[in-house]
């Protein structure tokens, strides 16, 4: 008999969501309640190119200041909006061309008033630096890489504000004034897609799509070409990295993901060395980056299920939730109450006020 292909039994791609019109909307939740404040509509287009189908068309996230709420629709435009929903202005960056129609998904990094997107795609990749208040451009660079969906971020110590991107090619940090490229290092997989992790003067990349790959570096004081050797990388690790959601770093341990779930690892964040790495029996599918807060680690699944992770060198779970819904977007913490964004519905997740002092503890 003949012999199967070479991909029998593998699973498929799914195709992805071919571009129709679609309504590109803003919407302001009261915290306390739920209640919708106002509800913007940015602009009803077609996009470019489909998007995966785990996906949608609007996949970053929303970034403030306090005073001004900034939606990031990709191809779609740039919008800045008043905390009371007024349209302060709008920037067109140009049509993403992503690989494999995997769509987009990198959210600006926002700070002391300049706003940075990163645009790697299958074109002309670039970052740009805006001015949060008016739009106006301040800097643009040129980049030499494929599609990642990495978020940039603004790290501060040694003085000097960096963005620190990561990416295929390299992992590189800018003058955040300037745009200035102040160093820059290989090592990362294809598709590139966790944010880097801050902490003091270092940044933890990593990325888990054919291959792993984890660095920490210490990027105040870093100049030039970085390899291996150079003393600003403290240390690397290549095991059961993730490939789509973001570690979390607390109480001095770095917590991920193996590519989209199953394996759950904890590192000391100081020296790389593995204090953990077990099989979750649930969630077992993880899209969402991991959140953490009050001597716990929040993994929440495409399932519904959230697994509640005691901090510490030793591994144990708290508690196993689940929620008649699924969860692709991350988790956001304020004060003491959990936010889930679902396929249906917005969640406010928290104990409740205590009888005696008014207060609520972690959830």
């Amino acid at each position: 008999p003949a012999a199967p292909p070479r991909d029998a039994g593998r699973p498929r791609r799914p195709p992805p969501i071919q571009a129709a019109k679609q309504r590109f909307e803003v919407l302001a939740l009261a915290r306390d309640d739920g209640r919708v404040l106002w509800r913007r509509t940015a602009i009803e287009a077609t996009p470019p190119a489909g998007t995966h189908p785990h996906a949608t068309f609007a996949s970053a996230s929303p970034v403030t200041d306090g005073e001004r709420i900034f939606a990031h629709f990709g191809s779609q435009g740039l919008y800045a909006y008043s905390w009371d929903g007024e349209l302060l202005w709008s920037k067109d960056l140009g049509d993403m061309q992503t690989r494999n129609s995997f769509g987009e998904g990198s959210t600006p990094a926002l700070h002391d008033g300049v706003l940075v997107v990163n645009w790697d795609h299958e074109g002309d990749s670039f970052i740009v630096a805006l001015d949060a208040a008016t739009g106006a451009e301040r800097w643009r660079r040129s980049r030499d890489e494929p599609t990642s969906w990495s978020t940039p971020v603004v790290a501060t110590g040694g003085g000097k504000p960096q963005v620190i991107v990561a990416a295929t090619g390299r992992t590189r940090g800018y003058d955040l004034a300037t745009g200035e490229v102040l160093w820059q290092v290989a090592g990362m997989t294809l598709n590139v897609v966790p944010t880097p992790i801050v902490a003091g003067d270092v940044v933890y990349v990593t990325s888990g799509f054919r291959g792993n790959k984890m660095q920490a570096i210490r990027y105040a004081g870093a100049s030039g070409e970085l390899d291996a050797g150079d003393p600003a990388i403290l240390w690397q690790y290549d095991r059961d990295t993730p490939y789509v959601p973001s570690p979390v770093l607390a109480e001095g341990q770095l917590y991920f993901v193996k590519r989209n779930g199953g394996i759950l690892s904890a590192l000391d964040a100081a020296t790389g060395a593995v204090r953990y790495a077990v099989r979750l029996d649930r969630p077992d599918n993880v899209y969402a980056s991991l959140v953490a807060a009050a001597g716990r680690v929040y993994v929440v699944g495409r399932d519904g299920t959230t697994a509640v992770i005691k901090c510490g060198p030793s591994f144990e779970v708290l508690a196993t939730n689940h929620l008649d819904d699924g969860f692709d977007a991350s988790p956001a913490i304020v004060g003491d109450v959990l936010y889930l964004r679902g396929r249906t519905h917005l969640y406010a997740i928290a104990r409740p006020l205590s009888a005696a002092g008014g207060e609520r503890s972690a959830p």
